[in-house]
């Protein structure tokens, strides 16, 4: 079962008309000292993931049961995919959830050995709208973690089960979720050599696809802006590169600048406000920032050597950027208002497509050395690096709004094509992302606030 794209302008707020503790008998538990062992530790090491049980929800009507499943199967999902939940296969269960307001018969969740276990419920409203429940409980020791309620259109059920995975997800590892957000990402159809490349859109999962452009132009490098509603990239049409602005709930786009020569990799400050590109001139490239009010351009570097791909830390104090400045593609990080770069890479081979962590904590990175393409992590002083995956032609990497994962392709080349690809910080959990076709180039959104 699927449904339409839930707007994006259509916030939180909007949706969550009641996200107080769930209705019923049931009190929410005291949070300091509910835990017994529901809770996951995150650490760099191995995680042994936490075994949960999701049963479906509990439908109003029989109309809604395949609704109740659904949000069941989406929540488990999203817990499987981020490696530090273990969804217990609901053949299993012993005790068949039928009423989320009378507690769960917690010996039958122990016999199975689930640690936490997830009840809710979907009920058709008057007016036509869902009103989705669910609680969160500690097997181990009885208390209800979490319970909230949500009213939405039945269309965007989908996106409350997202919601609702957060909720979990933060209350059981003390962070941030990541599941309800979208990712613009290129996709690729055709043969290799006349190759289509359209915008595209899709939740973090792979679902609910929509293109944004028809792909009768090369369309490179989209970015998301902060507020998740707009969308900067590139597109060689006739001429000139340009690089758009482009709004997902209008679908209106507007030329941020037509540059001469090349420009490479837009990517908005965290404010919005601004954006950072390369410019191409002869043979070298430098940085520059664009006010998106006033459009007036500011020179951030002046070298003769090709300066690329940079990024804002979350704080817009610095920005990383990829130069062959040393003779080979290393990374720099310098003041975003220019001056003085350093050079944080000193591995083997070159390193480009530095994008710094939401969390500022890390700075990913592309690696060619050896026939081989990594994806990895250092931390912004250029210390503990860690490569999280090696193979051929892995590239281009964006971190989910925790900072917890990565995205990033992978093109096999040939007639092959490339492929999305998520894996931990801690080098964990490598998985595919499912798209309708070759797919490339994905850039992460913010949480849809």
């Amino acid at each position: 079962m699927d449904c339409p794209n839930m707007p994006l302008n259509l916030n939180r707020r909007q949706i969550l008309l009641s996200a107080a503790t769930a209705a019923g008998a049931l009190a929410l538990g005291p949070a300091r000292d509910a835990f017994g062992q529901a809770r996951v530790q995150i650490t760099e090491g191995n995680v042994a993931p936490l075994p949960i049980a999701i049963p479906n929800f509990v439908a109003g009507t029989p109309s809604d049961n395949e609704v109740g499943s659904g949000v069941s199967q989406v929540i488990t999902n999203n817990l499987k995919r981020s490696g530090l939940f273990a969804p217990i296969d609901q053949a299993a269960y012993v005790e068949k959830i039928t009423n989320i307001d009378v507690p769960p018969q917690f010996k039958s969740w122990t016999s199975i050995n689930a640690q936490a276990l997830v009840t809710g419920r979907m009920t058709r409203q008057p007016d036509g709208r869902l009103k989705a429940e669910f609680r969160l409980w500690d097997v181990a020791t009885g208390q209800q973690l979490a319970g909230q309620q949500y009213f939405t259109s039945p269309e965007y059920w989908r996106r409350i089960a997202h919601i609702i995975s957060d909720q979990i997800y933060e209350r059981l590892t003390g962070e941030k979720g990541y599941f309800d957000s979208r990712v613009v990402f290129i996709d690729e159809s055709g043969p290799a050599d006349r190759r289509i490349k359209r915008l595209a859109l899709m939740d973090q999962d792979g679902a609910n696809v929509r293109y944004l452009t028809r792909g009768s132009d090369l369309v490179l490098t989209p970015r998301f802006s902060p507020s998740t509603q707009e969308i900067t990239y590139m597109e060689f049409g006739q001429g000139d590169p340009k690089v758009y602005l482009f709004n997902i709930e209008t679908g209106q786009r507007e030329t941020v600048g037509n540059f001469p020569g090349m420009s490479f990799a837009p990517r908005f400050s965290p404010d919005g406000q601004r954006i950072i590109m390369s410019l191409q001139q002869g043979g070298n490239s430098n940085l520059f920032v664009m006010d998106l009010r006033s459009k007036s351009t500011t020179r951030l570097t002046d070298t003769p050597a090709i300066d690329t791909s940079p990024s804002y830390s979350p704080d817009a104090a610095r920005i990383c950027f990829e130069s062959d400045r040393g003779g080979k593609p290393q990374i720099y990080v310098m003041p975003a208002s220019g001056g003085q770069a350093q050079r944080i890479s000193f591995g083997e081979g070159s390193y480009s497509t530095p994008v710094w962590s939401p969390r500022g904590d890390y700075i990913a990175f592309t690696k060619q050395g050896g026939g081989q393409f990594a994806i990895g992590i250092m931390k912004p002083d250029g210390s503990g690096e860690r490569i999280l995956t090696s193979g051929f032609h892995n590239e281009g990497p964006t971190f989910a709004p925790n900072g917890r994962v990565l995205m990033f392709f992978r093109d096999p080349g040939g007639n092959a094509g490339p492929s999305l690809f998520t894996v931990d910080v801690s080098g964990r959990n490598e998985l595919r992302v499912p798209t309708p076709g070759y797919a490339s180039d994905p850039a992460w959104s913010p949480l849809l606030s």
